[in-house]
């Protein structure tokens, strides 16, 4: 689902915005999806989910990825 803010204009979704943001900055860093998955608790699949951008996540869970990946929160939202 997209949102038109102007005519003409289409805003990706936010979590497709992170998504990429959190396979970017695990790239950086150089971890794998098992390993950042490891990291967080979670599996490898639900991470590939997040990265995707087909998964849902708490604003705590945001905190938690950005904590993990040692950013700010609102830089994994950014659309920038």
């Amino acid at each position: 689902m997209t949102t038109s803010l102007k005519a003409g204009w289409v805003a990706e979704p936010l979590k497709k915005v992170l998504g990429s943001q959190v396979r970017g900055l695990r790239l950086e860093r150089r971890l794998s999806q098992e390993e950042l998955a490891e990291q967080l608790g979670v599996s490898a699949r639900y991470l590939a989910g997040i990265e995707r951008g087909e998964r849902n996540l708490t604003l705590d869970s945001v905190d938690a990825l950005a904590g993990q990946l040692e950013v700010e929160a609102q830089t994994l939202l950014s659309r920038g």
